[in-house]
């Protein structure tokens, strides 16, 4: 506690004062917030900053708006602040162009500083003529637009999801085998027992090592609609569980008293411990996995977008070795699962009749190529399509700055290119004489003496040794690339605790002050009413009588 406000204020403020009335809260987290949002307007300062943007509703199905301000601080280190929250009353791309800019002007921050902007994949977002990006780059032609690095991803996931049939059956299924189980609680508890036995078992026989936090029991996890990585958690659970799972489906087919359950539990059973179930099970597993390291990555706050671009790369590299290479350990790892699990693995040198058609194959050229390739090629051919940035010439020029590999990337050209072409507004004639002359230095000094892997080590670098007084120009050029966002996971981060703050009981107790309110408002004025009603009457009367006299 602050100790002059709890001599001055507090120890002489009156004791009847306990300030718990809802409005006089509100008004005291309304100073607080305007407090925080001038702390990071003044940690800004005359900077340049980009604006991450996302819309989400509230409890009470309002829409609401984060503002995020990425920018790089006074220390040279890449920062990402939550700045505000706003309720839009509909969500056009002009309504939300005039609030955002209402947010920024009421506190100083001119849009004619704004080198970015990132949002989702929305029409009313990433349109190129009435888009919000478009209305912003109208006020600001270097507001550069990216749309969300992890959402590209999750929309590649998703596609595969959709388009190819034996991924889409997969998840039916597996969504109707967590439904089952998490049904009720004794389907929950039957899945514990079941954990526990396995786990004795295991441990009995040393297949499994013990240790604090080694053998915990716990729940399948249910796949969000919005969230990918949920997908990955509901895969990597029933794999760890899938022995505790068959247990259940087993009494449930054996003990269920509802005959229609009974078949629909068996029916889901028999899909469970089919070879093909189990096949695309830890295909699924193996390429979300992959794809995982590269979701979590890019949500770290101080990711810049060369880096980002470089684990999407080796994302697609590690898929195509996975593909041209993994077959045969991959099959094997599946059929010992197939073993442990007492599941019927089918001869794969026989003949396998595709669909229809009257082209017959074996069933291992089968799963090899028209399950595990297609698959993956499925995915490859997604991540190539959202994530070509070869053709954006504003980021491969910017690879020129990266100082991985021991500045393998370095061209001096390119980065004078780069500040020429996409930053004129923010280099003069002069300055980019100046830029050329510092990386004729700075070729000899930091690639020399710096050793740093990312963009982002490399600009607080150069503030720690007070190089960036020396490179000006070159920092400012990697503050404005640094500027650009990777994605807009800090605005889903506001929005979850927005829903730990915003929850159905507090709507509801204020919806109930608001009703209270607006009751004892109509009485108020149905007495005011009656009273002038009654005076009216009064004087009507009165007159009257005088008008008889």
């Amino acid at each position: 506690m602050n100790i002059e406000i709890d001599e001055v204020v507090l120890e002489n403020a009156p004791k009847n004062a306990q300030y718990i009335a809802p409005e006089i809260q509100k008004e005291i987290l309304h100073i607080m917030a305007n407090r925080v949002r001038q702390m990071v307007r003044e940690e800004v300062g005359d900077k340049y900053f980009c604006i991450l943007v996302d819309e989400a509703r509230d409890i009470p199905k309002r829409e609401q708006m984060a503002i995020i301000l990425r920018f790089v601080n006074n220390h040279g280190i890449l920062t990402e602040r939550f700045f505000a929250i706003k309720s839009v009353s509909d969500t056009t791309s002009m309504n939300l162009k005039n609030e955002i800019s209402n947010v920024l002007v009421h506190h100083d921050l001119h849009v004619k500083k704004i080198r970015g902007q990132g949002y989702d994949d929305a029409s009313n977002m990433r349109g190129a003529w009435n888009g919000l990006q478009a209305l912003f780059l109208k006020d600001c032609p270097y507001a550069y637009y990216v749309h969300c690095f992890a959402h590209r991803l999750q929309l590649t996931l998703v596609s595969a999801a959709k388009d190819v049939s034996v991924i889409w059956e997969f998840f039916s299924h597996l969504d109707n085998i967590v439904n089952i189980v998490t049904s009720s609680t004794k389907c929950i508890a039957e899945l514990h027992t079941a954990q526990r036995n396995e786990i004795e078992y295991m441990l009995s026989i040393g297949e499994r090592d013990s240790g604090s936090g080694a053998n915990q029991i716990g729940n399948l996890q249910r796949a969000g609609a919005t969230r990918w990585s949920s997908h990955y958690d509901s895969v990597k659970s029933l794999i760890g569980m899938y022995t505790a799972t068959c247990k259940v489906f087993e009494v449930l087919s054996d003990y269920s008293p509802n005959g229609r359950v009974k078949a629909e539990v068996r029916g889901i059973y028999r899909n469970m411990a089919s070879f093909e179930f189990v096949f695309i099970l830890h295909l699924m597993h193996k390429i979300m996995r992959t794809t995982d390291t590269i979701c979590q990555i890019l949500q770290r706050k101080s990711q810049d977008i060369l880096t980002a671009i470089t684990f999407v790369t080796i994302t697609k590299t590690c898929l195509q070795e996975f593909r041209e290479c993994g077959w045969n350990e991959f099959l094997q790892e599946v059929k010992v699962f197939c073993s442990r699990n007492e599941i019927d693995v089918p001869d794969l040198d026989c003949l396998y009749k595709i669909g229809r058609s009257c082209r017959q194959t074996t069933i291992e050229h089968h799963y090899h190529f028209d399950v595990f390739n297609a698959a993956i090629d499925f995915i490859l051919m997604e991540l190539n399509t959202r994530f070509n940035e070869s053709s954006v010439e504003l980021l491969s020029l910017s690879t020129a700055l990266d100082p991985k590999n021991s500045f393998d990337s370095f061209n001096s050209d390119d980065i004078c290119k780069l500040a020429k072409k996409f930053y004129p507004g923010d280099f003069t004639d002069q300055e980019i004489v100046a830029l050329e002359y510092e990386l004729i230095h700075y070729k000899l000094d930091v690639m020399q003496n710096l050793k740093v892997s990312t963009l982002v080590e490399l600009c607080q670098q150069l503030t720690e040794s007070g190089r960036s007084s020396v490179y000006v120009m070159l920092t400012r050029l990697i503050h404005l690339v640094l500027t650009l966002p990777v994605s807009t996971a800090t605005t889903e981060r506001a929005f979850s605790a927005m829903k730990h703050v915003k929850t159905a009981l507090r709507n509801k107790m204020e919806d109930d002050f608001l009703a209270d309110c607006s009751k004892m408002l109509n009485q108020v004025i149905v007495i005011v009413e009656g009273k002038l009603l009654h005076a009216d009457i009064s004087l009507s009367a009165s007159a009257g009588s005088r008008r008889s006299c």
